[in-house]
């Protein structure tokens, strides 16, 4: 696997070390339990796979490159890098301006930028209307495009099921930068259709079924399906492909859902006449991420912390998991926590900030779990730990402590 060049800052001396133990003893991926480190008052249960991926690390190396070999330039992101308020506070702070917001509102007009200027395509990707705007102010879109390889994998299995004339299933939130992408390069060769949940795949299904008329599916799905669609005839043929930040496991159920659905309305015989076979669209980083959250839920321990951005998807994906079974917390960084051991916890249900404690009265000693998105640095992950041990009074040297798990996972 590549190694990238990013700044410093984004490594860590904890976290780094436990990785790079756990990468040499299971290259393969092969033991998604956690890694365990014991500091006394409290201990750690950190999740086999998390934090940046292979197009996280590869857009951040081409953006600051973008900055180191243009001084004199003016320099612009489309949108945020990623869904990391660091990362993207870093960026800012180095001169890069956002051209919009993470809903595609403008913050700076196409008009005020030049073909001199240098554009940086995150990596969600970007529409083909987008594409088409830059290109005709002549801005070099391929020179900085930090579009995610595994984004683009996607875009090229719509565009071949498309010209075998299958519909296009989006599994995906309508708003997303990268849906948002998805659906403009799945439309310039399909028919295409937005659902965000097994709830929405559901109604789909009564529409296959005949069970709902094309009006109720027009007024359901306002805004989420492409211009023209007729559903009595875009939906006899369909392949379901997903925002690759969303959960693995309900894109796979959904597609089931789906594949039941047309068996039951024209036989297993004529299945593949129906649906495609797309499991080969889910992204590996979101998959590992995702086993080893499962992974981290055979625990027993106290609570569960996950670090990350609040509008990142793949990160609230995490916190969906593992609320199922720990009373977890959800936030940026060290910085959510204060002196006396409150945190700031992003409830991903009503989106607001709201109070805990992290310090359970009577307790000597906590076991929590920590883990974090795709978009988060290792570093900010680091940061927590640290904060933690020194809310618990951990006396515990961190060097010995991860020369013990080293030396106890040889074993």
């Amino acid at each position: 696997m590549k190694q990238f060049e990013i700044p410093s800052f984004y490594r860590s001396p904890i976290i780094s070390k436990v990785k790079a133990k756990r990468k040499l003893d299971d290259p393969r991926k092969k033991d998604f339990t956690p890694s365990f480190l014991d500091f006394g008052t409290v201990k750690f249960y950190i999740a086999r796979h998390f934090g940046f991926c292979y197009g996280v690390e590869n857009a951040i190396e081409i953006s600051y490159r973008a900055l180191t070999e243009n001084p004199d330039k003016r320099i612009f992101l489309l949108s945020q890098m990623i869904h990391n308020p660091d990362v993207n506070a870093d960026l800012t702070a180095n001169g890069i301006r956002f051209i919009q917001d993470t809903d595609g509102s403008q913050i700076i007009e196409w008009e005020e930028l030049t073909a001199n200027d240098i554009v940086i395509i995150p990596a969600f990707g970007t529409t083909v209307e987008i594409e088409g705007i830059l290109r005709n102010i002549g801005v070099n879109i391929e020179k900085y495009n930090t579009t995610c390889p595994f984004v683009e994998k996607v875009w090229n299995r719509s565009e071949k099921l498309g010209s075998d004339n299958h519909t296009i299933i989006i599994h995906g939130k309508y708003n997303h930068e990268e849906t948002r992408a998805t659906f403009s390069h799945s439309v310039q060769n399909a028919s295409a259709l937005i659902i965000k949940d097994l709830e929405e795949a559901k109604f789909l299904g009564s529409v296959i079924r005949g069970e709902v008329s094309s009006d109720e599916f027009l007024a359901y799905f306002k805004g989420k399906y492409s211009e023209g669609f007729n559903p009595e005839k875009d939906l006899l043929k369909i392949g379901v492909v997903n925002q690759t930040t969303m959960l693995a496991s309900e894109t796979q159920e959904i597609t089931e859902y789906l594949r039941e659905v047309m068996i039951n309305k024209y036989s297993s015989e004529r299945i593949k006449e129906h649906i495609a076979d797309t499991r080969d669209t889910l992204c590996y980083a979101t998959n590992d991420n995702q086993s080893a959250t499962y992974g981290l839920m055979e625990t027993d321990a106290d609570m569960a912390i996950v670090v990350g951005g609040h509008n990142s998807s793949n990160t609230t994906h995490l916190v969906e998991l593992l609320e199922q079974k720990f009373n977890t917390v959800f936030i940026r960084s060290a910085n959510d926590i204060n002196e006396n051991g409150i945190v700031q916890d992003f409830n991903i249900h009503t989106k607001k900030v709201e109070e805990k404690s992290l310090l359970r009265s009577g307790q000597n000693s906590d076991k929590i779990i920590i883990t974090s998105g795709a978009s988060c640095p290792d570093s900010i992950v680091d940061g927590v730990i640290q904060k933690i041990l020194e809310l618990k009074k951990s006396s515990a040297d961190i060097q010995k402590v991860i020369e013990q798990f080293i030396i106890n996972s040889s074993n």
